[in-house]
């Protein structure tokens, strides 16, 4: 992010920066309710802990022996993690400051992010149709 594409005055820098701030949440909530289907159909289960969502995240890197392989690389999983940070944030404290620094570096590093997710659910999916063919 530029100065140019943020706004000048406080007000609408807020409001541009809470905007940003719901789409990243948006974006790693998407990726994981992925992550849910996975764990539900092929796992058995999503993990029942108060860190699921961390465990979740890392054990889509994993793979299950004679079940499936990774459905992300150890790449993708490292950068997913801290959209998975920062949505906790989001979530928990989003009445208060927007750390502007961290939103512009998820913002810069999401389309790098969501090409290595998708190429990687890709690879998932062509091992999911070579079971069933």
């Amino acid at each position: 992010m530029t100065s140019r594409t943020i706004p000048r005055s406080t007000d609408r820098k807020r409001i541009y920066e809470e905007s940003l701030a719901l789409k990243l949440h948006n974006f790693y909530t998407g990726c994981e309710r992925i992550f849910q289907k996975i764990a539900d159909d092929i796992n058995g289960g999503v993990p029942r802990s108060f860190d699921w969502h961390r465990r979740l995240l890392k054990s889509m890197s994993l793979e299950i022996d004679n079940v499936r392989p990774p459905l992300i690389s150890r790449e993708t999983e490292r950068a997913l993690e801290e959209y998975l940070a920062f949505r906790h944030v989001v979530r928990n404290i989003y009445g208060f400051e927007i750390d502007s620094e961290r939103l512009g570096r998820l913002v810069k590093r999401l389309n790098k992010t969501f090409g290595s997710f998708k190429a990687d659910v890709g690879g998932f999916l062509t091992f999911l149709k070579g079971l069933s063919e």
